[in-house]
C-alpha cells in the first residue's frame, strides 16, 4: 500500500498594517534624505557638483538600443501614462476584491504626487539641462524633482505596500520586490540619460516617494473602521432580493 503525500497550497500570510515607529520610518527617513539633496541642489553644494559630470558621462555613452529602450520607459512612466494605468488598476481592484480603501488610497497617493511636485518645483525653480541634449523634445518645466521618478516611486513602493500589508504569498513578494527594485531605478536613469534631469533631481525624488509611502502607512494604520467592510458581490445582492 502506498502513501501519497498532499501538496498543501502556497501559504498565504496575513498582516496588520504597521503601526508605531515602523509606520513613520519611511516618512521620516525618506523626508530627511530628501531635504538634506534639496539643501544641496539649493546651495550648488555637496552631491550637486556631481551632477554635471554624470549627466555628461551618461549623455557620451548613449546607444541606439538603450535608448529605444528607456524613451519607451520613460514614454510609460509619464504622469499621464501613470494616472492612466493607476485609474484602471484601481478601478479593477475595487470591482475584483470588492473593496474601496486601498484602491482609493492608491489613487489618493498618485493624486498627491502631482500636487507635491508642483510645489517643490516652483519652490526651488532649479533649471532642466541644456535643451540640445534632449531626445523627446524641449521640455521648459523645472527640473527638481522629477515627476516621472516620484510618480514611479509612489506608484510601485504604495501598491507593493498595501498588497502585501493584507495577505501575499511568497511568490508575491518576491515579484512586488523586484519589480519595484528593478523599474524604480530604470525610470530615475530614463530621465538623466534622455536629458531632461540632474542625477540628484533623480535622487531627491526616490526619497520623496519613500516619504510618501510613509504617508499612506501612516493612513492606512489609522484606516476608519467603516471601511473595512467589503461592499457585497453581485451574486450575493441578487440572492437577498
Amino acid at each position: 500500500m502506498t502513501s501519497e503525500r498532499l501538496t498543501a497550497p502556497p501559504a498565504r500570510t496575513r498582516r496588520r498594517p504597521p503601526r508605531g515607529l515602523s509606520a513613520g520610518l519611511p516618512l521620516a527617513l525618506g523626508s530627511v534624505l530628501f531635504a538634506a539633496v534639496a539643501v544641496m541642489v539649493g546651495s550648488g553644494s555637496g552631491l550637486a557638483l556631481l551632477d554635471p559630470g554624470l549627466h555628461q558621462w551618461l549623455v557620451d555613452a548613449r546607444t541606439p538600443a538603450a535608448t529605444t529602450v528607456l524613451e519607451a520607459i520613460t514614454t510609460v512612466s509619464s504622469p499621464t501614462w501613470l494616472t492612466v494605468i493607476g485609474i484602471g488598476f484601481a478601478a479593477i481592484w475595487a470591482l475584483v476584491r470588492r473593496e474601496v480603501w486601498r484602491p482609493g488610497l492608491l489613487m489618493a497617493a498618485m493624486a498627491s504626487t502631482v500636487a507635491v511636485s508642483w510645489t517643490i518645483k516652483h519652490l526651488l525653480a532649479r533649471s532642466r539641462p541644456p535643451t540640445p541634449q534632449m531626445l523627446m523634445g524641449p521640455d521648459d518645466a523645472y527640473s527638481f524633482p522629477s515627476g516621472h521618478t516620484f510618480g514611479a516611486t509612489v506608484f510601485l513602493l504604495v501598491l507593493a505596500y498595501l498588497m502585501l500589508s493584507r495577505r501575499s504569498t511568497a511568490w508575491r513578494r518576491r515579484a512586488l520586490a523586484a519589480a519595484a527594485v528593478v523599474l524604480i531605478p530604470l525610470v530615475a536613469l530614463s530621465r538623466v540619460y534622455l536629458g531632461y534631469h540632474w542625477p540628484t533631481d533623480v535622487l531627491a525624488s526616490v526619497f520623496l516617494g519613500t516619504a510618501m509611502l510613509g504617508v499612506v502607512v501612516l493612513v492606512d494604520a489609522r484606516r476608519p473602521r467603516w471601511t473595512r467592510v467589503s461592499f457585497p458581490s453581485r451574486s450575493h445582492s441578487s440572492q437577498a432580493r
